[in-house]
């Protein structure tokens, strides 16, 4: 199949409507063909939390030989990374590796020797004498009393710092075991044992980079998990599409920190200030800001005090049509002008990005509302007695106009960033700026050119037309769905290559385009043994003894770092875990 590419408004190059379909995914047919793969986000559930972060702690079990609770400290100490786990123990060794998580070497140590000991204990934390059987001792050796270990354990928790529970010895890295805090701290504060327990389970979405919770709201429940780039869109089981990386609203081409700074500058006054300043001289003695509605250079606030709207400086009220009494601003004052010029220049050029992408966006909430229409005549369309019976090219065809759509909007918000001064003043020269600006602006014309054609076939009234009419209707929107899927692709690529590849930044990276759209995640098979069954249905009830309850450790890294990408509020949970909200909405 040839490219159908047109760049003039006359010309146009048709093909089938197969044909039209299989250029969206690969315009090289002489390649062969590839199964496609399975999706590569997933959505974890409330069902499938404890068997994906299951799935982890297996792989490091079974290479280390360790216990539960002791793999989950590595991996949370890790972030959940496990190929970053074994880059650190093939280039340090295991010694290493434990120590800096807080691991301890000695696995097999009987931590009920202490409790079954009939000997008194001196207790280093509270200096009281204590019978063994009402101490604990940890796998780094440390024994204390337990009620001092339990008032350590819930003023932790009560911290946030529930996952990476230290060991009270001075100096010492180790963290604590959560079979011995979950006993412990039940014994007191079921409540405290609970929301432990949560925060354990949730350690695998908190701490882990590659998971991150559907910012959906209300909240949905759903965790989603990436195998590959950070910098990508997914679209999460409810619906929502997001960008994964700074969880706000899909933006490619724009990075995360354009879009950022895009809405903030939409939203907040920055540009209310910026018409002040141009349109407006401040009350010499009010110092509000005061519009000219005349021709005369004299002009009133309403405090009374008159002024000249020349200079800005206070004047008399007798004056004539060329002069104010006793007053006189022929002088030229340089910075003055050039800051008004400045403001002027920064307005209108925001107002043209601006007003743009607006219109680009009313045309996008505009163009939704055509699905039920177009469903409607080709409701009708189907009912007649013609040859053409597919109708799915309408369909594609509104779907390819939606993602063209979408990337033109968010153009423009990429191009007053990259060829403006706030970002990349120094990065490149005004030449180069101009150079690259047409080069962008050129693909952005031809894909709006484009964009809207497609539009305008779509919005015909088909379902009236007779066959031929609308043979020569499906033409063109297979063609031009073929077209404006090449330029967004030449965008794509421009962008990459061009420009932001060219500065070598790692700070803007754009989500790869993707013919087919926003790749919807799929669920994760939850797999869970009868134990884990038992663990997610009644989380924090069974025995603190159990072998298979879930163990972790660390909320808060020694530098401060906080585990938590949502805000919690440190109330106490229930006896059942519920994982529609996170921990922190109880």
């Amino acid at each position: 199949m040839d490219d159908c590419f047109s760049c003039e408004e006359g010309e146009e190059h048709y093909c089938s409507d197969r044909d039209s379909l299989d250029g969206l995914e690969n315009e090289d047919s002489e390649y062969d063909w590839v199964p496609p793969k399975g999706p590569a986000t997933k959505v974890i559930t409330k069902e499938s939390l404890l068997s994906a972060q299951r799935g982890d702690l297996r792989k490091v079990m079974d290479l280390l030989s360790l216990r539960e609770h002791h793999a989950r400290t590595l991996l949370i100490h890790h972030r959940w990374d496990v190929e970053k786990l074994l880059a650190v123990l093939v280039e340090k060794g295991k010694a290493c590796l434990f120590a800096d998580a807080g691991v301890p070497l000695t696995e097999d140590q009987d931590l009920s020797l202490s409790r079954q000991s009939t000997s008194i204990i001196m207790c280093d934390i509270c200096m009281e004498e204590i019978p063994g059987h009402n101490t604990t001792r940890m796998d780094c050796s440390h024994c204390y009393c337990n009620d001092c270990w339990t008032e350590h354990f819930v003023v932790k928790i009560n911290e946030g710092q529930s996952k990476r529970i230290r060991c009270m010895a001075h100096k010492c890295n180790a963290i604590c075991d959560e079979v011995i805090v979950r006993d412990l701290v039940r014994r007191r504060h079921p409540d405290l044992a609970d929301k432990f327990d949560r925060f354990l389970l949730e350690s695998y979405i908190e701490d882990n980079k590659m998971v991150k919770w559907c910012p959906s709201t209300p909240h949905c429940g759903n965790a989603i998990r990436i195998e590959e780039d950070e910098c990508c869109e997914v679209e999460c089981s409810c619906g929502l599409q997001f960008c994964f990386s700074c969880l706000s609203e899909t933006h490619s081409p724009c990075s995360c920190l354009m879009w950022e700074l895009w809405s903030k500058k939409c939203q907040d006054e920055s540009e209310t200030v910026n018409w002040i300043t141009v349109h407006t001289k401040p009350c010499p003695k009010c110092h509000k800001p005061v519009e000219k509605n005349g021709g005369c250079n004299l002009v009133s606030c309403i405090c009374g005090q008159a002024f000249c709207w020349l200079c800005g400086g206070a004047t008399g009220r007798d004056h004539t049509w060329s002069i104010i009494t006793g007053h006189s601003c022929g002088r030229y004052k340089e910075d003055q002008e050039q800051k008004s010029e400045r403001a002027k220049r920064d307005l209108y050029r925001y107002m043209h990005y601006h007003n743009r992408y607006k219109a680009h966006l009313d045309s996008f909430k505009l163009e939704t509302k055509l699905r039920d229409t177009i469903q409607e005549k080709v409701s009708v369309s189907e009912e007649k007695e013609s040859a053409l019976r597919d109708f799915t090219w309408v369909t594609n065809g509104l779907y390819r106009l939606f993602r063209s759509r979408r990337v033109l909007l968010y153009s423009y918000p990429f191009a007053f960033y990259m060829f403006g001064e706030e970002l990349f003043k120094d990065e490149m020269t005004n030449e180069e700026r101009e150079i690259k600006q047409h080069l962008f602006e050129d693909q952005q014309q031809q894909l709006e050119a484009n964009v809207e054609r497609l539009s305008k076939f779509l919005e015909e009234p088909f379902d009236e037309y007779d066959e031929k009419k609308v043979m020569g209707v499906r033409m063109h929107v297979i063609n031009l769905s073929v077209v404006t899927d090449t330029l967004c692709k030449k965008m794509y690529e421009c962008i990459e290559n061009d420009l932001l590849g060219r500065l070598l930044l790692g700070t803007h990276n754009i989500a790869p385009y993707k013919s087919k759209g926003i790749e919807r995640a799929a669920a994760l098979n939850a797999k869970a043994d009868e134990s884990d069954k038992c663990l997610s249905l009644d989380f924090g009830k069974a025995g603190a003894s159990e072998p298979d309850r879930p163990s972790g450790s660390g909320s808060l890294d020694d530098d401060g770092r906080s585990s938590r990408k949502r805000a919690r509020k440190e109330g106490l949970v229930g006896a059942l875990i519920d994982l529609n909200v996170p921990a922190g909405g109880y």
